[in-house]
């Protein structure tokens, strides 16, 4: 299974951003991250699209933060990474006509939705700002 780190990524993104005083490009994000300035650039356009980073182009401009740390939740980036799958676990097939099999779909669909549900509960709690400041 490939597992998805977009979210810390991009945690780790937005906390370098919270300390500078001046945009940062995509090139000293990247540097930051380990990887290469296309993925930085296409990673936060899906955050910029949520509102959540602005970018200027040219001379000086680079990515800042569109809000203080303190006003980002972790679901908000979470959401806008597109919701990424907690679990390699999926209900079989849908067009299951057996009905011990749409029984096992179901109690399979009803964990993973409490999972989830979990998950976005604490993600909501907590702000950026405050994974490295205790609450």
């Amino acid at each position: 299974m490939r597992h998805d780190s977009r979210l810390p990524r991009v945690l780790h993104a937005l906390l370098h951003l919270g300390g500078m005083d001046r945009p940062a490009t995509s090139d000293e994000i990247a540097v930051m991250l380990a990887t290469n300035s296309v993925v930085v650039r296409r990673t936060l356009g899906g955050l910029r699209d949520a509102g959540l980073v602005v970018s200027a182009k040219g001379h000086g401009g680079g990515w800042t933060l569109a809000r203080p740390l303190h006003e980002i939740s972790l679901l908000e980036l979470y959401r806008a990474l597109g919701s990424p799958a907690l679990f390699a676990i999926a209900p079989d097939r849908e067009d299951q006509t057996c009905l011990l099999a749409q029984a096992a779909n179901a109690a399979t669909r009803d964990a993973l939705e409490a999972a989830r549900d979990i998950f976005e509960s604490r993600l909501a709690a907590v702000t950026v700002a405050e994974i490295v400041t205790p609450r």
